[in-house]
């Protein structure tokens, strides 16, 4: 018991530290900095770009040099250095280049601390959502934080993430320490070579990273443009309509344990893709009929798509890897998929609002979601009839 709390402690403080800051710098860079909304979009693409470099470079270094909780404590205490640099700065080309040091920091940590959570809890599919979804719970937390404090033009929250930072940086030591599973040097080889080609010797990992790559391109628009949306055909609070996302989240999180036990692996995958895509045919639909419910229902389903796609992955790939390369794997989904296909959907969601903005500034929004619901719905189907799980359903 005292080991699963540990692991909810460390999945509180490190969506306390994320979503202290991250859903409110947009407002501060463009009301306090005075950034322009092209210079507030490269700062998010370092998110993006960071993810292609940093994960899977840390992943093999956590499975081969340094134990995991010992890097995370050292990422950590960097990110809060930086972050409390980034509260300091007022110009765009120094704060853009210390943001960027900050997410090659902390976006390998979501896949390190999933992969730490892994090794140390015994039933993966019934014990981590459990825990998991303590990091939900803060991020919910962490915006109620904010806005309360009336904080969201300031540079407070950032401080407010450093503090978090140094905490969870201090945490980290006083965790069960992970082996090393697997000394080796660290060379070209050892990074692109044999040891991570390997993971697709698997057809199913191939697949299902491909399928999640690609569905992480309409995902990219939920991200940067359903805020906006929902501002523009005038729903109220829409940053708290968005949290419905979170809160449904919760509750598929919670259960599924209870999904892996009645249904396949291969449906909920499928379930979670369509999801991606459907949301946004929801979109369109309100939108072009006037109905608020209809794009909270497309909201809501943000649980049942990240939860069913993007976390039971997760758990699916910990099942199919080497031990000694479980960091090594999770780094290379996040690369995949927060990073190179991610970036790819920024910019392709940028361009469609580019060209269905109006002369007055608005959007034909029915025509910008037709691309992601389309594409959600097509690359679902394809995964449904290419997937074959190289393990039976009880062995997940």
């Amino acid at each position: 018991m005292q080991k699963y709390i540990q692991l909810s402690i460390l999945q509180t403080l490190q969506f306390l530290v994320w979503g202290t800051w991250f859903v409110t710098a947009g407002t501060y860079m463009l009301q306090s900095l005075h950034f322009s909304g092209r210079e507030v979009g490269f700062v998010y693409a370092t998110t993006s770009l960071s993810a292609t470099i940093s994960p899977l470079v840390l992943g093999v270094i956590a499975d081969r040099f340094i134990s995991v909780e010992r890097l995370l404590s050292i990422l950590h205490f960097v990110g809060a250095i930086l972050l409390y640099w980034l509260s300091q700065i007022n110009e765009f080309n120094l704060f853009l280049s210390v943001m960027m040091a900050y997410m090659i920091c902390y976006l390998p940590t979501f896949s390190l601390t999933s992969s730490y959570c892994f090794h140390h809890i015994k039933d993966v599919k019934n014990d981590f959502p459990k825990i998991r979804v303590w990091g939900t719970i803060a991020w919910i937390i962490a915006g109620i934080l904010v806005s309360y404090l009336d904080i969201e033009d300031t540079s407070v929250p950032f401080v407010i993430a450093c503090g978090f930072s140094l905490l969870l940086s201090v945490y980290c030591l006083f965790l069960p320490v992970t082996p090393i599973a697997q000394k080796s040097p660290l060379t070209k080889k050892t990074l692109f070579g044999p040891e991570l080609l390997t993971l697709f010797k698997a057809k199913s990992f191939s697949i299902l990273i491909i399928a999640l790559g690609l569905i992480c391109i309409p995902l990219s628009f939920y991200y940067s443009f359903v805020n906006p949306f929902l501002n523009e055909v005038g729903i109220a609070n829409a940053a708290g309509k968005m949290s419905i996302g979170q809160m449904a989240e919760i509750i598929v999180m919670l259960s599924l344990p209870w999904f892996f036990k009645n249904l396949n692996f291969k449906i909920m995958i499928f379930i979670g893709l369509l999801a991606w895509g459907v949301r946004y045919g929801l979109f369109a639909y309100g939108f072009n009929h006037n109905l608020e419910w209809i794009i909270i229902v497309g909201i809501a389903l943000h649980g049942i798509a990240y939860v069913f796609s993007m976390l039971s992955a997760q758990i699916y790939i910990d099942t199919i890897v080497p031990n000694h390369l479980r960091s090594t794997a999770q780094g290379f989904f996040t690369l995949i998929t927060m990073g190179i296909m991610a970036l790819i959907g920024t910019f392709i969601a940028g361009e469609l609002v580019n060209t269905y903005t109006y002369s007055n500034a608005t959007h034909n929004w029915a025509a910008i979601w037709q691309f992601p619901f389309w594409f959600g719905i097509v690359v679902s189907i394809v995964f449904l009839f290419l997937f074959k799980s190289d393990r039976q359903p009880d062995q997940l």
